[in-house]
């Protein structure tokens, strides 16, 4: 077993993972790696939106905004810690202008002032982008820094458990992916391991993330680390053949919503339940910014996620979006238009015939997009289906995004700091703040000593790592059915419609799974061996999604994306209402040997924090005087 040691090492290659160890780097931590399965995967190269969000204070215009008053915005979607959206207003001046320096090009005015957009749950303009790739060139010119910093990118590493004694974090045991004829594992030693490995992102059948981005979150459920939110994710409209959100202006441009059947019957199934063509055609619109399933609109844009689940799902037809035809609803002209849905076209010189050419108008390269990956949407309709795009929980991490274990961080989607509602585009925010402050923090403390009983650990690791493939050996494999009945599970029973009944049987199966997991996961080839640890991450983290969901839906009902029935047909449009005192609450789950343990805490409230600068000034000196940099001969 090869072992390497570092001062600290950053699991994953998007944008939160090369952001950290590009700070650590500033900071004087520069014996570090980062560690990825594979390079060029994840969810920031490889997905966006029409007009993918970067959210963060205002620097436009006469708003008044201040990190307080985005502070406050941020934590009033519940469920979040008033340090941690003081920490991501604080720091997000410091995190846009370091990706505009190293070439993100978001837009300034004549003037030099970054200007900005509403989101969804965004009282301030707050939102940028550089178009559908903002997050890809994001992890690009970080990616860039890194290297160009000489910091080491061991590719082909996949991280399969933590090593951790009673002091916190040792380091970390991986399964060499580079090696195909056999099993061959590498061992790690570092007293600073920040995972940046993204959300729980294989879960899903339905899914929005890119096949390339399953995640690793289960290696801190296994270490015992607390997890925050997990019921708390983002489900909305996507395309399936390409997965690709349908935000932004692929719906403010009113295509056609139609399904068809099996016997090729084709229809525009939402005439059938909008009161006129005004409330149907604004709804359609208003889907563009309120992107995400929202238990709240159920009266406007998410009744259209519970008509397209009821057509796919449940009628079993195929759904689409139609940018080639207008919308029937709209043949009496744009005056049927409300206020907003007119005004918006107007202003965007889109008043002209056929979605495509309003389209074509207002973002030819949502256009393009798809016909880069072979989908002509200018010819034929795109089908689509309601989709998991992100998890607002993850890891539960203090102010300086470290976890309940002492040394272990998590940064980005792995990190559960984004609460019930949010802004869109804070997902970005979020994982360049995240890093900045993880890196900060070891920086500045660095006083963990690397483990003394790091061989033994490595070695009781790989017993556990070379024992599981070796039971699960067999003449067959059946790592590729497994994988799909956990996805459609989850996507059946869990998704943003959740009937407790349902769920509870469904969890209890799950159980079952993960006592038989060696019996029913079989690998033929050793090329199959990071499929089958892939397979034990997505069932162990389902089964923690799971009994979040179900003690999220009993505590406090229907809440975020989830719609939680009462029974019967859900097209009745009454989930069980919110309990309100939820949103003062995080629910935590830790793993505590083979059991799940679920229980409510209460957010931490926005803290009062010292403004005076000769004080400020007195401890930002001995912070850095207390930090090994300086404490340095």
């Amino acid at each position: 077993m090869k072992t390497y040691d570092f001062e600290a090492i950053v699991i994953g290659s998007g944008c939160a993972g090369y952001n950290c160890a590009d700070w650590l780097y500033d900071l004087g931590v520069t014996n570090i790696a980062l560690i990825t399965e594979s390079r060029l995967a994840g969810t920031s190269r490889n997905t966006g939106s029409d007009k993918q969000t970067y959210y963060k204070l205002s620097l436009a215009g006469d708003s008044g905004d201040s990190i307080g008053e985005m502070a406050r915005t941020l934590f009033a979607g519940g469920g979040m810690d008033g340090p941690t959206a003081l920490c991501e207003a604080a720091g997000s001046v410091p995190s846009f202008l370091k990706l505009c320096r190293l070439g993100v090009d978001f837009p300034t005015n004549q003037y030099g002032e970054y200007v900005g957009y509403k989101t969804d749950h965004d009282p301030c303009a707050r939102g940028t982008s550089i178009g559908p790739y903002t997050s890809k060139r994001m992890t690009e010119v970080l990616e860039k820094a890194v290297m160009d910093k000489g910091i080491p990118i061991l590719d082909g590493l996949q991280a399969v458990r933590l090593l951790t004694d009673e002091k916190g974090v040792a380091g970390v045991l991986c399964l060499d992916r580079r090696e195909t004829n056999k099993a061959s594992f590498v061992a790690i030693r570092s007293p600073y391991v920040v995972l940046a490995t993204g959300g729980p992102a294989g879960l899903y059948a339905h899914s929005v993330y890119p096949p390339s981005q399953t995640g690793s979150s289960f290696l801190a459920l296994e270490a015992g680390a607390a997890f925050a939110n997990l019921a708390e994710w983002q489900f909305g409209l996507a395309s399936t053949q390409f997965r690709w959100n349908l935000s932004g202006t692929y719906q403010q441009v009113l295509p056609r919503y139609i399904s068809v059947d099996r016997e090729g019957t084709e229809r525009e199934f939402l005439n059938e339940f909008f009161a006129s063509p005004t409330d149907l055609l604004g709804s359609v619109f208003r889907k563009g910014y309120q992107w995400p399933f929202d238990v709240r609109r159920l009266q406007g844009s998410s009744f259209l996620d519970l008509l397209v689940y009821r057509e796919s799902v449940v009628l079993g037809r195929k759904v689409y979006l139609d940018f080639t035809r207008e919308p029937s609803a709209l043949t009496g002209g744009f005056g049927v238009l409300d206020e907003e849905a007119y005004t918006y076209l107007k202003n965007s010189n889109a008043l002209v015939p056929l979605p495509i050419e309003r389209l074509r108008r207002m973002n030819p390269g949502a256009i393009d997009l798809y016909a880069d990956h072979g989908i002509d949407i200018a010819r034929e309709p795109l089908e689509i289906a309601v989709c998991a795009q992100h998890n607002n929980g993850g890891i539960r991490v203090d102010e300086h995004w470290q976890t309940t274990i002492p040394g272990l961080y998590a940064v980005g989607e792995a990190a559960g700091t984004l609460g019930v509602f949010r802004p869109g585009g804070t997902a970005l925010n979020s994982c360049q703040v995240g890093g900045m402050r993880a890196a900060q923090h070891i920086a500045e403390q660095g006083d963990r000593m690397p483990s003394a009983h790091f061989e033994a650990q490595a070695r009781e690791a790989l017993s556990w790592a070379e024992g599981l493939a070796e039971a699960t050996r067999g003449e067959r494999s059946t790592l590729g059915e497994q994988e799909s009945r956990c996805r459609e599970r989850m996507s059946r029973d869990f998704g943003f419609l959740r009937d407790l009944e349902t769920m509870e049987q469904s969890l209890a199966d799950l159980a079952v799974d993960v006592a038989s997991f060696e019996e029913n996961n079989r690998w033929e080839k050793s090329t199959e061996l990071p499929r089958l640890f892939k397979n034990y991450d997505s069932l162990l983290m389902a089964q923690a999604v799971a009994g979040a969901m179900i003690y999220t839906a009993k505590a406090y009902g229907s809440r975020g994306s989830s719609f939680v029935l009462r029974g019967g047909n859900f097209m009745d449009r009454e989930p069980i209402p919110e309990g309100e005192e939820g949103r003062g609450r995080v629910v935590v789950l830790r793993k505590r040997g083979e059991d799940i343990a679920l229980t409510s805490e209460p957010v931490k409230p926005i803290p009062d924090r010292e403004l005076w600068f000769e004080t400020v000034w007195k401890e930002h000196q001995n912070r850095k005087c207390g930090s090994k940099k300086e404490e340095a001969p």
